[in-house]
C-alpha cells in the first residue's frame, strides 16, 4: 500500500507565492519519477513538474522560470515552490509518483496519485 499525502496550497494574488509538498509512505521499494499535475477547472489534467530516476526535471512550458521543483530521495519527499503565480496557474494540484513495490510475485511498479490541493489565484 502507497499513500500520497499534499499538503500546502491555498489562495494568493496574482504575483505572489505559494508552495505545495507531497510526502510517500508504504510498502515502497523505490520512486522512480516523482511529479506534479494540476487540473484547471473545466480543463484536462496536464503536466506541471516531473523529474525522473536520472535527476532530470521537466517543466511544463507555461510554469518555466516561475516554478521550482525540489526531490528529498532520503525523506521521500518533493516539493513545488511557485512565484509569480497567474490566474491561470489556478486548479487542484495533484503529486504522482511512480513506485516500485515488492510483490509476491516480483516488483510491481505502478503510478500512484494523491488526493490533490487546491491553488487559486486571483487577479
Amino acid at each position: 500500500q502507497v499513500q500520497l499525502v499534499e499538503s500546502g496550497g491555498g489562495s494568493v494574488q496574482a504575483g505572489g507565492s505559494l508552495s505545495v509538498s507531497c510526502k510517500v509512505s508504504g510498502s515502497i521499494n523505490s520512486i522512480h519519477a516523482i511529479g506534479w499535475y494540476r487540473q484547471p477547472p473545466g480543463k484536462q489534467r496536464e503536466m506541471v513538474a516531473v523529474v525522473d530516476n536520472g535527476g532530470v526535471t521537466k517543466y511544463a512550458d507555461t510554469v518555466k522560470g516561475r516554478f521550482t521543483m525540489n526531490r528529498d530521495n532520503d525523506k521521500n519527499t518533493v516539493s513545488l515552490q511557485m512565484d509569480v503565480l497567474r490566474p491561470e496557474d489556478t486548479a487542484v494540484y495533484y503529486c504522482a509518483a511512480e513506485v516500485a513495490t515488492a510483490q509476491s510475485m516480483g516488483v510491481d511498479i505502478e503510478w500512484y496519485w494523491g488526493q490533490g490541493t487546491q491553488v487559486t489565484v486571483s487577479s
